[in-house]
């Protein structure tokens, strides 16, 4: 979605569609608006189903109290016209009740974002407002107040949660990102301690500049791996295992070159030109390679039969790296078949670590390992491969975690083990961490 060739009505929509389709908003709940050049505010409706919105049913409220639209605005604009008024560097408020953040509110908690640099990157500063009547002056006036002092993301008191953004795009990113980390925060509390980072691994390492790569046309080879790359890279979102802030996918074309998504782009949303085609310490002219990059570069290197590679921080494989939890993949032949053994590695930074980084995995004996307060590294032959083990990762870590509260994990014996590495080609010597 181009929000720059969008009126505000079909911005609205569109991103309220998103918001229910990820599960993060009910029929019934939640409200956005974004705030007009000319001081008017254009808002979701009142009782209108969120999954069923059209550009039609949205409002604007102008500066003089008049309303444009067939329908009401949202009973809580109140809260929304009182932030525009108090903090005008936003220009976009999403309001709604996901899951995990909701846990938080009515616990009367705040979501560490220490625990991630990226969430706490981008999240900002977290705050509270005191619970008052949807809908009342009161309200508007207590989360107008945790804006005004400087929060980015408010949690209301036994409600849900408001984030502002520069615009549109940048609220909805942000609200998504803290959902996913309430997520992974919630399962986190479900398994083991919670490891909160400190304040030097906080702060995002500089990228080295780039080189050019001579500007070339993409071989036929080229044309078909960008499409590939592309649509599991938007399958990923689907799948929740990338959100649209989060989540880097990458694929061989030759010896030394690979293929990247790119830097602060919104992973739904990619396309096959979108892509970049890099080196250790280059890329296409006017592009920017993903963060990680030149980890994926030192992997290449260093591992010839490496094809694809993905980084990653799905929900319940991210509470394991945010914790002491151990994971486990003695649990159905699906999982140690294709994970093999998963190992741990201590907090890295994929930028000033990768060199380090890359001499811990390989295809044959640990082609997945869990980054502490990082995210998953996952290793393939080729895109579906990756794609796969990434999934059975998440599958995995998911039963997990779903098992605590039945009783003991009771893992496959030894000896069954020994039959899947037999059967399946391993030797003892392939699977040692």
């Amino acid at each position: 979605m181009n929000a720059n060739r969008l009126h505000p009505r079909e911005e609205l929509v569109e991103t309220m569609r998103r918001i229910y389709r990820c599960n993060m908003t009910t029929s019934s709940g939640g409200n956005l608006s974004i705030l007009d050049p000319d001081g008017g505010i254009w808002i979701t409706p009142a009782g209108v189903d969120k999954g069923e919105l059209q550009p039609s049913d949205i409002v604007c409220m102008r500066p003089d109290g008049t309303k444009d639209g067939r329908r009401l605005p949202s009973s809580e604009y109140p809260f929304h016209r009182e932030i525009y008024r108090r903090r005008p560097d936003l220009e976009a408020v999403v309001h709604a009740h996901p899951s995990a953040l909701v846990a938080f509110s009515i616990c009367r908690l705040l979501p560490e974002t220490r625990v991630h640099r990226l969430a706490h990157a981008f999240c900002g500063r977290v705050a509270y407002a005191p619970y008052a009547c949807p809908g009342s002056e009161q309200l508007g006036r207590n989360i107008a107040e945790a804006f005004a002092a400087g929060a980015d993301c408010v949690m209301l008191e036994n409600h849900g949660v408001v984030v502002g953004g520069r615009n549109l795009k940048d609220a909805f990113q942000r609200f998504e990102t803290l959902e996913w980390l309430a997520q992974m925060l919630v399962k986190a509390a479900a398994i083991g301690n919670l490891r909160v980072l400190p304040a030097d691994r906080l702060i995002e390492r500089m990228l080295p500049e780039p080189g050019e790569l001579a500007t070339t046309e993409p071989a036929n080879r080229e044309k078909e791996l960008r499409a590939q790359l592309a649509r599991f890279v938007q399958r990923a979102y689907h799948r929740r295992l990338f959100i649209s802030t989060a989540g880097s996918f990458s694929a061989r074309l030759d010896a030394d070159r690979f293929l990247i998504t790119p830097r602060r782009c919104d992973r739904l949303e990619l396309e096959p030109p979108g892509l970049v085609r890099a080196t250790a310490d280059a890329c296409e002219r006017g592009k920017h390679p993903s963060r990680t990059a030149r980890l994926h570069a030192a992997i290449y290197r260093l591992h010839p039969g490496v094809g694809a590679i993905v980084t990653a921080q799905p929900a319940n494989a991210g509470a394991f790296c945010m914790t002491d939890a151990v994971f486990s993949t003695h649990t159905i032949p699906e999982s140690y078949v294709v994970l093999n053994e998963v190992g741990k590695l201590p907090h890295a930074c994929v930028v000033a670590d990768a060199d380090r980084v890359a001499g811990e995995v390989s295809l044959a004996r640990r082609p997945v390992v869990l980054m502490e307060n990082e995210g998953t590294l996952v290793l393939g032959k080729n895109v579906p491969e990756a794609f796969d083990r990434l999934e059975v990762l998440e599958a995995t870590a998911e039963a997990l975690i779903l098992s605590r509260p039945l009783g003991p994990l009771a893992p496959m014996p030894a000896l069954a083990i020994e039959e899947l590495r037999r059967v399946f080609g391993y030797h003892t010597e392939d699977v040692k961490s």
